[in-house]
């Protein structure tokens, strides 16, 4: 679902933003759209829910006790991962 959203343009800039959407085939919404979305990069990386789980070998741990240490190290290891990119 979109949000309708209102923007005040100078007139020759709304000109030339209007030629250059005509130019690429594109409404000038559509336009602007591609705008923002390219300014804004991709969406914010989700943390991968498996690296949660199989964190190790159970050699009769407590999980439950050390989950929090866990899941921070393997959030960690997301963050790395992306770094190296």
């Amino acid at each position: 679902m979109m949000a309708r959203t209102q923007i005040t343009l100078q007139p020759e800039v709304q000109r030339r933003a209007r030629q250059r959407a005509g130019d690429l085939g594109v409404s000038f919404a559509e336009y602007v759209r591609r705008l923002v979305v390219r300014d804004l990069g991709n969406s914010p990386a989700k943390a991968d829910p498996a690296l949660v789980f199989d964190l190790g070998e159970s050699r009769r741990s407590d999980i439950a006790r050390d989950k929090d240490a866990m899941i921070a190290e393997a959030f960690g290891a997301t963050g790395a991962r992306r770094r190296r990119r």
